[in-house]
């Protein structure tokens, strides 16, 4: 079993609460039939892409490495994307969407190493090597493509999640995750269905991620481009889909022009998409993420901005104008009547950070039990501390050693012993500490001379607020990893037996073969496992490429096949198609 994780500098220089997903491919863990499948997929695809995906996807498989006969190899693939500035890992089915949004950042592309079962070849809800491998590799091999994505998953990790979305999130992963296994009772997967239609029907409002979210749906994974009569595929969750690549098509799909409107428009992973949006080029493409990224309080901050944080009950961070970083869970903020934020609290480790660098002496064993501090200005006082030179220090008591009582606009007075102050790059003091300090808002007390050192946060309005912390290496798990676990069930007699069939028509094509072997071969699978086609369009395959008679037997079957299954009558025609030409 090959458990060698695939090398690339651009992996090496991952951050740990990244690198805790990645997995190895474990290639041999791919079955014969897994390899059909994908053989098959990549066919047809291939065939009936070239008249309708955009120009730069068959230019990328050749640049990726992607091969239309075998499941690519991770180690191989990272070796190739190196040249275009790429990397790849495997990664366990779905993971947190934060997380998928930093390794876009970061320039690395995350691919689910599961391959969908021979009874979801068309689509599958679950991430897998078809969609991830052979619908965005290629097309990050277009310079102005890849650098949106690289754009996209800068801003998109700062996206701030509601507890709404962590729910979603679970659920669907536990839906994709059941809906892949070969043991998943029929039960099963209607619980999970239901969990997650019970969720999407919730009239909650929509996070930043959740609108993200939508507009990475409806480019990245469901994109056209060109014109609204005449667009071209480039989202990989149609280029990987040999179902919804023609389904797409059809007038049955509304086509729209790509804006940032459609960070409003949901949709349902389980069904075709019942209208897409187009983009006319790539460059378009970034205006409306930029457009949507002036929405967010990453850019905006405030009071909106701090409750999104509070909501999400995870680890986000805020931005003073001084330049100051708090990074922690936040959980409390008092407002005055204009609705600006007069104090703020995180409970639980917490890290100061400036210009996403950890203030030294200030990290998470720093803060174990939370910070809180007042923000605003000082009262009867016009010139802000972040702003006083020492003379003007001097001038108000801010000595160091010496007590110190103040009173902001807010009515919040703060009363101790001025320890020490740091100040950021351009001199200009970030926080002060204070010990023996009270920290009072009318009658309640924020902050007691017991709780030990108080540092009073210079500044006076949140101008950022986003999801994560400012200094990566501040927490050692950014991200929760899911206890849900991808699972393979044990093989029964039946199935190797029909998987060292498929094995030995692989091994057929790069050999000199007779008819007799592909009789032996055909009498066992028609004898012993009847309903698969997969296997005897292969065996068709063989047999009309070299003129044999039980070419036709074959094809008899096949037909039969067709008849007796019409779910899948469609795909032993393509099949055929593919062969024929």
């Amino acid at each position: 079993m090959n458990t060698e994780i695939e090398n690339n500098p651009l992996i090496d220089r991952l951050p740990p609460h990244l690198k805790q997903f990645i997995k190895p491919q474990n290639y041999d863990d791919y079955s014969p039939i897994n390899q059909a499948v994908w053989r098959y997929v990549m066919r047809k695809n291939i065939s009936y892409l070239s008249k309708v995906a955009h120009h730069s996807y068959l230019k990328g498989l050749d640049l990726t490495g992607i091969s239309i006969n075998t499941i690519p190899n991770m180690y191989g693939m990272n070796r190739i994307l190196k040249n275009i500035g790429w990397a790849a890992v495997a990664v366990d089915g779905f993971i947190p969407p934060n997380a998928f949004m930093e390794f876009q950042a970061y320039k690395v592309l995350v691919i689910a190493s599961d391959i969908r079962q021979l009874e979801h070849i068309e689509y599958t809800p679950a991430p897998d090597i078809i969609h991830e491998a052979a619908g965005h590799a290629p097309i990050i091999a277009n310079p102005d493509y890849a650098e949106y994505l690289r754009r996209f998953g800068e801003i998109g990790a700062k996206a701030i999640l509601s507890s709404h979305d962590n729910d979603m999130y679970e659920a669907v992963r536990s839906l994709s995750i059941l809906k892949e296994a070969t043991h998943s009772t029929h039960k099963k997967i209607e619980d999970a269905e239901a969990l997650v239609n019970e969720l999407q029907n919730k009239k909650v409002p929509l996070s930043e991620m959740a609108k993200i979210r939508n507009l990475h749906w409806w480019s990245v994974e469901y994109g056209l481009i060109g014109t609204i009569d005449n667009p071209k595929i480039y989202g990989a969750g149609l280029l990987s889909s040999i179902g919804e690549s023609k389904w797409c098509m059809t007038n049955k799909v509304e086509k729209r022009l790509y804006s940032i409107h459609a960070a409003e428009i949901e949709f349902d992973i389980t069904k075709p998409q019942p209208q897409l949006f187009v983009t006319p080029d790539f460059a378009y493409l970034m205006e409306v993420l930029e457009e949507f990224s002036s929405t967010m309080a990453l850019r905006k901050g405030g009071f909106r901005g701090l409750q999104k944080l509070i909501d999400s009950k995870k680890i986000g961070s805020i931005e003073l104008n001084t330049g100051l970083q708090i990074s922690g869970v936040f959980t409390e903020m008092i407002t005055d009547e204009d609705n600006n934020i007069v104090f703020f609290k995180t409970e639980g480790p917490t890290a100061l950070a400036n210009r996403e660098k950890e203030l030294i002496g200030h990290g998470k064993n720093a803060n174990l039990n939370g910070f809180s501090s007042p923000i605003g200005k000082l009262k009867g006082i016009s010139l802000a501390i972040e702003d006083m030179r020492p003379r003007d220090l001097k001038a108000y008591n801010f000595y160091d050693g010496k007590r110190i009582s103040i009173e902001y606009e807010s009515g919040i007075t703060i009363e101790g012993l001025n320890v020490t102050g740091i100040r950021n790059v351009f001199g200009k003091l970030i926080l002060i500490e204070f010990e023996d300090c009270t920290v009072q808002y009318k009658d309640n007390v924020l902050f007691s001379p017991n709780q030990g050192t108080f540092k009073l946060a210079v500044g006076s309005s949140i101008v950022s607020a986003f999801a994560g912390a400012a200094d990566y290496r501040s927490f050692d798990n950014l991200y929760h990893v899911s206890e849900t676990k991808t699972t393979q069930k044990q093989k029964d007699n039946t199935t190797l037996q029909l998987e060292s069939l498929y094995k030995k028509v692989n091994q057929l094509r790069d050999i000199s073969y007779n008819e007799e072997a592909i009789k032996t071969i055909f009498d066992t699978l028609f004898k012993h496992h009847n309903s698969d086609w997969l296997l005897t369009l292969e065996l068709y395959e063989l047999a009309t490429n070299n003129d044999y008679q039980i070419s036709q037997t074959i094809l008899s079957h096949l037909e039969d096949l067709k008849h007796r299954k019409p779910k899948i009558a469609h795909l032993i025609e393509n099949g055929l198609e593919l062969i024929t030409k």
